[in-house]
């Protein structure tokens, strides 16, 4: 089942259960991910799915620190209820341990020394965690890993 198939499938139930909060982020996803597809052209793979909704969730989490930051429980609690939603279409998270073995392995690999070579690591890795892991905490780990 496609990315757009399960949105169309919960935002019928979401209409079922009037459930307004669910509907409403379901909806915005449909959205970008019709949009996506109409300025490529085509049906998306399941990468182009996974970066669209990666992206979607990158969108909240600023939202959410600057929410903190702010002192806005309102909005900020809004947010976390988004991300939970969204949380539901995307691949299992990995652990920070994980992305450590991930990093770990593609800093061998690599022989990378410095973190002039963070490049080199950082290209092997994002691939295997795409969608998987946060990008900061993986550009985080690599660092750590190179100084």
């Amino acid at each position: 089942m496609t990315l757009l198939e399960t949105l169309n499938s919960d935002m019928k139930q979401a209409m079922k259960d009037k459930n307004k909060g669910a509907l409403s982020v379901i909806r915005m996803v449909k959205s970008t991910v019709m949009n996506e597809q109409i300025s490529l052209g085509h049906d998306l793979t399941s990468d182009e799915e996974l970066t669209v909704l990666s992206r979607e969730v990158k969108q909240r989490n600023e939202s959410l620190s600057e929410f903190e930051r702010g002192n806005r429980e309102d909005l900020a609690a809004g947010i976390r209820s988004e991300l939970d939603i969204l949380a539901k279409y995307l691949p299992k998270q990995l652990t920070e341990e994980e992305v450590q073995a991930i990093v770990n392995a593609a800093v061998l690999k690599t022989s990378a020394a410095t973190l002039k070579d963070m490049g080199k690591v950082m290209g092997i890795v994002t691939p295997q965690v795409k969608g998987k892991a946060d990008g900061k905490l993986v550009a985080d780990l690599v660092k750590t890993a190179l100084s």
